[in-house]
């Protein structure tokens, strides 16, 4: 798959072995085609939770 390098930027990072291990049992539980999607659903998810949580707070 190509990426769109003016669209996506690679980082490295790394997680502990137990939290990898998790995101890979979510990977496949959600059928994602490869981790990085779980990954990034993920992050989405919790950023969403995170504005949420604030946007609950100023009310």
């Amino acid at each position: 798959m190509v990426v769109d390098k003016s669209k996506n930027k690679q980082v490295l990072v790394t997680f502990p072995i137990e939290q990898l291990e998790e995101i890979e049992d979510y990977w496949h539980e959600k059928r994602y085609n490869n981790r990085n999607e779980a990954i990034r659903a993920l992050i989405q998810e919790g950023l969403k939770n995170n504005k949420k949580k604030l946007t609950d707070r100023e009310q």
